[in-house]
């Protein structure tokens, strides 16, 4: 908090002539004040208290100018802030609290993590039941394209009992094919979504 003007030219040099007047009827007091205030090096520090008593001094006797004309090139003189040292025992109790909240947090972040799922190389089971998988999809789709071979296959053979000719026996082959080949998609989507928990 402000408690004192660092005054300028203006207010040195007003002051230097009112302090040179002989006839002032300026208190001594005030007079040994305002001399030490010049004498002093820049920059030159004048206290609130010391500007009060010179503006009831200007006020009193009428001169032609104010405290304000005095200061206008002056600044309010802010002193540095001194900050007190810290309590050790503050500081000591301040970093266990800061180590529990991070430790809170990251436990809440990392409490849904199950370590034993995080595993690079992987274990034996992992691999077993990884094998299990691949082998299922592997039959799943061979036994497709059998049974898609097969239907055509069989169709192409008995339907030279019904067509002569090569082409229409070819075409109700596929078309024989693909009616099986849908029909066993059908099942196989069912059995997947049966695993997957869907209805």
């Amino acid at each position: 908090m402000a408690t004192a003007f660092v005054v300028g030219d203006k207010f040195r040099n007003k002051v230097t002539a009112l302090l040179g007047t002989t006839d002032s009827s300026l208190p001594q007091r005030l007079r040994e004040e305002l001399q030490d205030i010049l004498e002093k090096p820049e920059p030159t520090v004048l206290s609130f208290g010391a500007a009060r008593k010179l503006k009831k001094y200007l006020q009193d006797e009428g001169h032609p100018f104010y405290l304000h004309e005095l200061l206008e090139d002056s600044s309010l003189h802010l002193p540095e802030v001194v900050k007190p040292p810290r309590n050790p025992e503050l500081v000591a109790r301040l970093e266990r609290i800061k180590a529990k909240l991070a430790n809170e947090e990251y436990k809440r972040i990392t409490r849904n993590v199950n370590t034993q799922e995080i595993n690079r190389s992987g274990t034996l089971a992992d691999l077993g039941s990884q094998v299990r998988s691949v082998k299922a999809v592997v039959v799943t789709v061979f036994n497709f394209l059998v049974t898609v071979a097969a239907a055509f296959a069989c169709s192409y053979i008995g339907s030279q009992y019904l067509f002569t000719d090569t082409a229409a026996r070819v075409i109700s082959s596929v078309i024989a094919a693909s009616v099986v080949g849908l029909a066993e998609l059908y099942v196989l989507v069912r059995t997947i979504e049966g695993e997957l928990g869907e209805p």
